[in-house]
Formats: C-alpha cells, sequence, structure tokens
C-alpha cells in the first residue's frame, strides 16, 4: 500500500464532523439520530513522547484504515488513544456503518466515550483491520505485547484480522527483542499452574529470572480481564534471534493459555520519531520514513 507523499506528511489539523440538516433545516433533530463523536484525548500540549505516538497512529490510520473497511479491531496501550482520535476524525459519515471490535477493558472504554459502535468478535469473526500497540517490535516485525495484560485477547483479533498494523514510539523499534523492553515476554497461566510453569521456565526453557506479575494498586498478582495470571519471562538476546522457536516452546506448556509474542504477523508498523517523522517498517523488508511537518 503506497505512502503519502515525502513532501506531503499527513495534517494533523483536526477534521470536525459536519452534521447533517433535517428536512425542517433542524439541526437538533440529527443528534437525536445519530452519536455525536468525541475525542478520546484529552486537550493539551504533548510531550515529545506523547507526540511521537501520536504520529505514528495518525499516519497508519490515514494509511490504512478505508473508507470500504467496516469492520476494525481496536488493540490496547498508550498508543491507541491516538488511533482512535484519528478514526474519530474520519468523522461521522465514514464511521455511522463501522463497527469497533476492543481487545479489553481500555478500548472497550475508548469505543463507547467516543461514541463508536461497538462489536464483538463472536459476532465478526473476521475484521478488516486491526490496529494495536506493541511493547518492541524488532527488525521482522515480531513482537512482544503484554504489557498491559491484555496479550491473550490482542492476540485473537490479530489473527482474525486480514491487515494487523502496529503503532509504537522511537523507543519500540529494536533490532532484537528484549533489548528495551527488560521485564520480558508477557505469559498469560491459568491460576493452577503458574508455579508448575515459573519452574519450568527457570528450570529447562533458559528464564532463570521469570517472575510472576505482581498488582501494584491491589494485593497479590495482576489478574487479567480473563482471570488468569501473567509471568514475565526475560530471555536472552541469542534466544530472541528466533523468536517463534521460543514462544512454540513455551506454548506447549501445560497451563500457559497464551504468549506475548507474536510473530509473522504484523502487515506494517509504524514508529513516530521525536524529530517528527514516522518511520514504516513493512514486512517485506522495506523501511520508508514520512518526514516531519513544517
Amino acid at each position: 500500500m503506497p505512502l503519502a507523499p515525502r513532501n506531503s506528511p499527513p495534517t494533523l489539523d483536526p477534521v470536525r464532523p459536519v452534521m447533517p440538516r433535517t428536512g425542517t433545516g433542524s439541526i437538533m433533530s440529527a443528534f437525536s439520530r445519530q452519536p455525536l463523536l468525541k475525542t478520546p484525548v484529552p486537550a493539551g500540549v504533548l510531550t515529545v513522547i506523547e507526540k511521537s505516538k501520536q504520529l505514528a497512529a495518525w499516519t497508519a490510520v490515514d494509511q490504512h484504515i478505508k473508507p470500504e473497511h467496516r469492520v476494525i479491531g481496536i488493540g490496547s496501550g498508550s498508543t491507541v488513544p491516538y488511533v482512535v482520535e484519528r478514526i474519530v476524525m474520519q468523522g461521522l459519515e465514514a464511521n455511522q456503518e463501522r463497527v469497533f471490535i476492543p481487545t479489553g477493558f481500555q478500548s472497550k472504554e475508548l469505543i463507547v466515550s467516543s461514541g463508536l459502535s461497538l462489536g464483538d468478535v463472536d459476532q465478526y469473526p473476521t475484521i478488516d483491520v486491526t490496529l494495536d500497540g506493541a511493547d518492541e517490535v524488532d527488525s521482522s516485525l515480531n513482537c512482544i505485547k503484554g504489557g498491559g495484560a491484555c496479550h491473550l485477547r490482542e492476540k485473537v483479533l490479530a489473527e482474525a484480522a486480514n491487515t494487523f498494523i502496529l503503532v509504537a514510539d522511537y523507543r519500540k523499534n529494536v533490532e532484537v527483542l528484549c533489548t528495551n523492553f527488560k521485564p520480558g515476554v508477557p505469559i498469560e497461566v491459568v491460576p493452577f499452574a503458574y508455579a508448575k510453569v515459573l519452574h519450568n521456565l527457570h528450570t529447562v526453557l533458559g528464564s532463570p529470572t521469570a517472575t510472576l506479575r505482581m498488582a501494584v494498586a491491589k494485593a497479590g498478582p495482576v489478574v487479567s480481564d480473563n482471570g488468569n495470571f501473567i509471568i514475565d519471562a526475560p530471555f536472552s538476546h541469542d534466544d530472541m534471534m528466533d523468536p517463534y522457536k521460543i514462544m512454540a516452546r513455551i506454548k506447549m506448556l501445560t497451563g500457559v493459555v497464551e504468549v506475548g509474542l507474536f510473530c509473522h504477523m504484523a502487515k506494517a508498523a509504524y514508529f513516530g520519531n521525536a524529530d517528527g517523522s514516522v518511520t514504516v517498517k513493512w514486512d517485506g523488508g522495506m523501511v520508508e520514513q514520512v518526514s516531519a511537518s513544517v
């Protein structure tokens, strides 16, 4: 899919939806029939990191959310509010026939609070496009996901999508996984089996510092939206040279529900850079730059 010309980066000016007039000329009656869309991102000056996330998200939406797309997956993480923001800016007419599938509580709330139509993968097992964040993305578009403990549902929506797109800031753009994301690979496990899986990771699979993820604002472990525990398992640089291999070995452990390694799934990854440009990596190995706005 071609990118915008390099000298014409995506505009960052909001496009406010225009409400249709009724036959009597009353705008208010239109509000009773159609929801008013609103951005999920509060007004204010963004930090460099947040601006880079916004640039990546807006560019990805502009390139991949087209008028013909009717079922759209919305992922989780700190970049996703900017994805929803840009979709909202496409206006009421573009979004009135669309349905949006969330990967978890956060994305569900973003969809509902923005006035978009909420759906479920049970109703729509085939998705046109899924856009999601990532904790880290390597040179082959393999990625780590699950820092927010949503990777089971995220992987379901990624697999259900005809096109799976990653959006992130420049800190997540690495050659080999587990370079900057030090917690390691998130692993969702049934509570009954967590001790046994930890033992397997420590003694068999080469992650001696794997730990059960503990909650911050509650006593005890983090519990996923599915009622399971999360283990964080760091692996060596050599192991992460072939993340698919280690993913398969982890997945074979009894008690493991899902592994936060997404291999051979993404079509493209968009990284917002500190200078206002966007780096785009494609699954065929091509890398492109979208220039900063002037």
